[in-house]
């Protein structure tokens, strides 16, 4: 049966976090609406979810698989990379072609190589710990959740969770700090997500993901209001255990879910959509600094041509590399979300 929840709230965040970026590249979050300023303050927790989500669907697809450490990173980079590397290449090629789109881009090709290979490293341009296409910075956080969790594929599925807690805290508690890697960058305490995922995924699997529509409806509700006022407590805390409410609520929904190949479609084009939107709301922007055009009217020009190009992308880019990878390692992956059966 398809987790077509866990596919609907993940096209719910990609296009969260598209709003959110729309606020900040055409605003820099100097906004005085009510649902602008939502998007501004709010609309970040999206990547919150999405690491729920990573957790959940790794422990889900590995838990009863006889996969090696090495094929589990075969795939995830064979999923994850190739469209990944395309875009930072294609930003590359567009901060060299029309600089002006991107003015506080700076191309170092150190800084690009890091890039490429999933290292945070101190973005040449000034504003912290950044990919040259930034918004990679969290799929820095998720290579580093699948090492961590190839190495723990060798116990067994009922002791992972232990395993992948005592390796982060591991490197992010102890090596990273005392190293100093990345400026701190693997301190942050949102790598937590990837775990509230696995107890999410554990508790799925044991059956316990069951009640009727009123328990996890409420769930929501909470969930929405715990990430509205927000609390001065860490990042984990404070979006990280509502957005693990989110997703153990949908996935308790999943039975009003199935059959709707719309939200399925849009689950799969999320990761397209995370990765593109940038660069077309910096080209919308650098459009309307030249014509004088409204920002708010080039918002919806934003949308479809990002829902276009992430349509386009997940068929042509993402597939098709992922399958002629796929067929050159001779594995079947068993974490692609669209393929589960629980």
């Amino acid at each position: 049966m398809m987790l077509i929840s866990v596919q609907a709230l993940r096209a719910l965040a990609a296009w969260v976090v598209v709003g959110h970026h729309f606020i900040q590249v055409f605003f820099e979050f100097d906004v005085d609406t009510p649902l602008a300023y939502l998007f501004a303050d709010k609309g970040g927790v999206g990547v919150d979810i999405f690491f729920v989500i990573s957790g959940l669907v790794i422990f889900l697809a590995t838990v009863d698989k006889a996969l090696t450490p090495w094929q589990f990173m075969l795939m995830r980079l064979a999923r994850i990379a190739p469209a990944y590397w395309f875009y930072t290449l294609l930003m590359a090629l567009l901060v060299l072609t029309v600089p002006s789109m991107f003015p506080e881009a700076r191309l170092v090709p150190s800084h690009v190589l890091l890039s490429l290979l999933f290292i945070p490293a101190e973005n040449p341009g000034g504003y912290g710990v950044y990919p040259l296409l930034d918004i990679g910075w969290t799929l820095n956080f998720e290579m580093l959740f699948y090492v961590l969790f190839a190495f723990a594929l060798w116990v067994r599925g009922s002791y992972r969770l232990w395993a992948v807690a005592g390796l982060l805290y591991l490197v992010c508690c102890i090596i990273g700090p005392a190293l100093n890697l990345a400026s701190g960058f693997y301190s942050n305490d949102i790598v937590l997500e990837f775990l509230m995922g696995i107890v999410i995924g554990m508790l799925y699997r044991r059956g316990l993901c069951r009640a009727r529509a009123w328990l996890p409806l409420s769930g929501i509700a909470l969930a929405l209001a715990a990430i509205y006022h927000g609390a001065d407590v860490p990042r984990a805390l404070e979006w990280g255990l509502p957005s693990a409410v989110l997703v153990i609520s949908c996935v308790t929904l999943e039975p009003y879910f199935q059959g709707s190949r719309v939200l399925k479609m849009l689950g799969d084009c999320s990761y397209s959509v995370y990765l593109i939107h940038v660069l077309v709301l910096c080209a919308g922007l650098w459009v309307v600094k030249r014509t004088g055009i409204d920002p708010y009217a080039m918002l919806p020009v934003c949308i479809v041509l990002t829902a276009l190009c992430a349509f386009a992308s997940y068929h042509w880019l993402e597939k098709s590399t992922y399958r002629t990878l796929k067929r050159w390692f001779g594995i079947e992956d068993p974490t692609v979300l669209s393929r589960q059966k629980y």
